[in-house]
Formats: C-alpha cells, sequence, structure tokens
C-alpha cells in the first residue's frame, strides 16, 4: 500500500468512527502537509467517499453505505455465495436494496442469460462486469442512505415484471414478528418483489437475527427460506424451520 493510500484509509476509517474531521488535526496526525491533505480530500470526494467541509471533511451517505457493507464482510460474502447457488442461467431475478444482497451479483459472474431488476445502486459495479446480465434499474426517489431507489415510479416498475427469484435483505428478522426494517418504503419495495416473484430468499446475517426494526415487512411464513450465517445458533434454526421456513446455512 502506498502513502497516499494508507492516508486515505485512515481517514476513512477516522470518518467512519467520527463523522467529520479536520484538515489541520489530520496534518498534525499524518505528519504532512495541509496542502497534502486537501489534495487527499478533494480525491476522496470526487470518488463520492466524503464531503469537504471549511476546514475538514464529513461522512457522505455513500461512505456510510460500504461502512455497513464492511461489518461482517466474510459472513455476507458466503451468503451471497450461497443465494448465487439456487440461480439458473436465463433465470430472471428481483434484488432488493442492501448490503448482503448487493454481494449476490458480484456471486453471478459468469452466469449466461441472466434478466436482474433492481431498486438498489450497489449492484451496478458488478453488473458492469458481466455481459451475460441484464440489469433493469427501477429508477424513481432516490434515497442516499441506503444507495436504493424508492417511491411510485420504483413500485410500478417492479410491478411491471414477473421473476422467478427474489432476494430480499433486513434490518432485522425473528420468528415472531417476521422480516422489520426501518423505513416504510424500503418496506414497499421489499413487498412489491415478493408480491412479482415465484419464490422469496431473505439474505441477512446472524447479527440481524433477533432485532426489530420500526416497520413490519412480511411474514416469515411468507419466504421460502432464509440465507444466513452459523452464528444464528440452532435454537434459532429451529425456531424458524418450525414455522416452515428453509434455513441455508453459509
Amino acid at each position: 500500500m502506498s502513502e497516499k493510500q494508507s492516508r486515505e484509509a485512515y481517514i476513512l476509517d477516522l470518518l467512519a468512527k467520527d463523522g467529520s474531521l479536520s484538515v489541520a488535526a489530520l496534518s498534525r496526525d499524518l505528519g504532512v502537509s495541509e496542502v497534502t491533505i486537501r489534495t487527499n480530500l478533494r480525491d476522496l470526494e470526487a470518488r463520492g467517499l466524503l464531503l469537504r467541509t471549511h476546514g475538514g471533511a464529513q461522512a457522505s451517505s455513500f461512505q456510510t453505505v460500504l461502512e455497513r457493507q464492511r461489518h461482517h464482510m466474510a459472513e455476507k460474502e458466503r451468503i451471497a455465495a450461497v443465494a448465487a447457488s439456487l440461480v439458473e442461467d436465463g433465470d430472471s431475478l428481483m434484488v432488493e436494496a442492501g448490503t448482503t444482497t448487493a454481494l449476490l451479483l458480484k456471486s453471478l459472474l459468469g452466469r449466461q442469460g441472466l434478466q436482474v431488476v433492481t431498486n438498489s445502486t450497489l449492484t451496478i459495479p458488478a453488473a458492469r462486469l458481466n455481459p451475460g446480465l441484464r440489469l433493469i434499474v427501477t429508477g424513481g426517489l432516490f434515497h442516499h442512505e441506503t444507495e436504493s431507489f424508492i417511491g411510485s415510479k420504483a413500485l410500478d416498475t417492479i410491478r411491471d415484471y414477473n421473476v422467478r427469484l427474489a432476494f430480499i435483505g433486513t434490518d432485522g428478522f425473528t420468528a415472531e414478528r417476521g422480516l422489520t426494517t426501518q423505513f416504510a418504503e424500503g418496506a414497499d419495495a421489499i413487498r412489491a418483489m415478493h408480491a412479482r416473484a415465484e419464490e422469496t430468499w431473505l439474505l441477512a446475517d446472524s447479527s440481524k437475527y433477533g432485532r426489530a426494526g420500526f416497520v413490519n415487512v412480511l411474514p416469515l411464513h411468507d419466504v421460502a427460506g432464509v440465507i444466513t450465517d452459523s452464528g444464528i445458533g440452532e435454537e434459532s434454526v429451529a425456531a424458524l424451520r418450525e414455522l416452515g421456513v428453509q434455513v441455508l446455512i453459509a
């Protein structure tokens, strides 16, 4: 890693922890000039990773999403790989916004004849690398915190298509309360995808189990299955299976 890359990593880690920083403090801590720090901040802003302020910088919503994706990253990548094993060449699917669901398209590299409907901008980089994938992005009102499109335009686009598989995420799920999330528009998108799919699969790492978001989304018995990691525990798996839900451990 170069000195510039090391400074950038330090800056992004500090922003993830504190939310804002100053040029003067960075110059002192890193032992470089304020001109060098401003250059680094300008480069990071151009990549959408922070927002420059007078005398410093603050975290961007995109950086916040990236930091969430790094949490439990190994588990999320394994979950995405198991989800990809359910997909066949020529399949049609919907991928809902989320840091785990976005990794699914990376695991689909090399597949042929796929048609994917999504409201997530996080899926686009992997889609660029896969010529065998046709990506349909809904459009609509852009929601910064989730890097997704929401609202009536997004819902209308989702309802225009029928797919075999829908892959959705959640902010929390329990056997009793089902799937929950923090904002109503996200719940609307999940329900719309579920209604247009033959099977709906929840992709969620084990840290989401036992947590309840503000908005109810779907009861667990409405999904075909849950793909999660071994951290969920045997008792929780048994409780989910009692509801008739398949549980796949990544």
